[in-house]
């Protein structure tokens, strides 16, 4: 512990943001971090307590307290070894993760939380500066071969760990870039693209193969998935050529509205919307763009990729944004001793939602309306719940206006074409049915066929794909050589 009474002397410090008029004449990341000098003094304010509920806090469980100390210190390399040594990617984490560690951090429950997340930031982006990121190839090849099905978070890690204890990997991803809802889910102003590239150039350095363009099974007639692939392999092929299968494909079917005017032109997906622009941003020439430019946006769903179209509409140039949220209103502090350690139910502002946007609550939208196969708005009306139903409130009825509607409100499950093309198993909810146990999970009912991340779990967060991942990484390399020296 660097300073005993450093949570008594010193305030929780926020990473800073540039001005709202400049980041939006942009797709670059604007958050400003914390410097060595701040770095340290959020680390003294680690309390070193007893039971560091941050750890478990953390799905990866980090190991917290340890490298507080090390930055306070100013031993920034060992500090990126101990982040290192329980998450692959804290550059991800350390920008887009709702750190359920800080939530759980017991200078929460009467204090503000130790800047955890800007901390792990802070080491990353210090660690990549130095040189101190560096492949670490496997010694001796043990002559197994393991295919990785997405290249998402959860894929990426997996691959990293199964190649460095030598087996013989190939990462299959079906657009024609590595990266998951990393590439072309969140947007460029949340997290860089090159970020994801340093580390795919490392995983290449390990031995890692990669193939992009290339889906494996088959979607569905008229999907509305994102699709780049180029050539197709099935799963019979990878069974054949490989000894183990691991699926980390993420929960890629978007949840629909099918109310009257679904059908109407100016009604789309958020996974049609945000895409298209991350290509963009990477260089790619689009022959028609979904744009907001000039528009009245109506983003339904209150969540993060809500807030991810929120910010990509005003930087096209929206006339207005509105998002709307079919839950009450929460409130704007939890009630902190009946919700730590756990994640609070809290009003949670973005700072996409900063650049420009009103928000509604517990608003329904009944109908869209339109012209000449346009939609031009929407008819909505408020909801209350009354014994667990959610029922209308009379005489709330409204209409707005609405060039642009954009549906972000989750996702129900993986795509059931590629499950059932290996004959897995489903639970209840479409997900690959899979267990998590110390001894055979992550195992499909499929032989040599395991499942992690989003695919098994659900729609989740990236801290959680990448925990997956590793431990997903652990029972493959224990099905093939009967034991392993992976942590899990």
């Amino acid at each position: 512990m660097g300073k005993v009474t450093g949570f008594m002397e010193f305030e929780r410090l926020e990473e800073g943001y540039k001005p709202v008029a400049e980041r939006l004449k942009n797709y670059k990341e604007f958050v400003v971090g914390l410097d060595d000098a701040q770095a340290k003094q959020q680390a003294a304010r680690c309390m070193d307590c007893g039971t560091p509920f941050c750890n478990n806090g953390c799905p990866v469980n980090n190991i917290i307290p340890d490298f507080n100390d090390l930055v306070f210190q100013g031993d920034w390399q060992n500090a990126i070894d101990v982040l290192h040594s329980t998450n692959n990617f804290p550059e991800f984490t350390g920008r887009i993760c709702p750190a359920p560690c800080e939530a759980a951090c017991t200078l929460n429950v009467n204090d503000e939380a130790v800047g955890i997340k800007s901390i792990e930031h802070a080491i990353i982006d210090r660690a990549w500066s130095e040189g101190w990121v560096k492949p670490q190839p496997a010694q001796h090849p043990t002559g197994k071969k393991v295919a990785v099905v997405g290249s998402g978070p959860a894929g990426m890690a997996a691959a990293q760990q199964l190649a460095r204890v030598g087996h013989a990997v190939t990462l299959f991803e079906k657009n024609d870039r590595v990266g998951g809802l990393l590439r072309y889910g969140i947007p460029d102003f949340k997290m860089e693209k090159t970020h994801i590239d340093r580390r795919v150039e490392q995983l290449k350095a390990e031995g890692v193969t990669i193939r992009t363009g290339v889906m494996v099974g088959a979607l569905p007639k008229g999907s509305k998935v994102t699709n780049w692939a180029k050539e197709t392999v099935s799963p019979e092929q990878l069974q054949k050529e490989f000894d183990a299968v691991l699926l980390t494909g993420g929960s890629e079917q978007s949840r629909d509205l099918p109310v009257p005017g679904r059908d109407l032109d100016g009604v789309h997906f958020a996974m049609e919307f945000l895409p298209q622009q991350n290509k963009v941003n990477a260089g790619d020439k689009l022959k028609a763009q979904l744009r907001a430019d000039g528009k009245h946006v109506i983003v339904i769903g209150g969540g993060d990729t809500g807030s991810d179209c929120v910010g990509t509409s005003n930087r096209h140039g929206a006339v207005s944004v509105t998002q709307f949220e079919v839950m009450p209103q929460p409130p704007v502090e939890e009630n902190r001793p009946m919700t730590w350690p756990y994640w609070p139910m809290k009003l949670r502002t973005s700072s996409s939602h900063d650049e420009g946007c009103t928000r509604e609550f517990a608003i329904s939208t009944k109908e869209f309306m339109g012209e000449k196969g346009k939609v031009t708005g929407l008819k909505t009306v408020h909801i209350e719940f009354k014994d667990g139903k959610m029922v209308e409130v009379a005489g709330t009825e409204k209409t707005y206006q609405a060039d642009l509607v954009l549906l972000a409100m989750g996702f129900v499950n993986p795509v059931a074409t590629v499950l059932e093309a290996f004959g897995i198993d489903k639970d209840a909810r479409g997900n690959a049915k899979a267990s998590t146990d110390f001894i055979g999970g992550y195992a499909t009912n499929v032989p040599k066929v395991f499942a992690a991340g989003d695919v098994r779990r659900g729609q989740s967060l990236v801290v959680w794909a990448i925990r997956e991942g590793r431990q997903a990484a652990r029972s493959v390399d224990e099905f093939l050589m009967g034991f392993s020296d992976l942590p899990r």
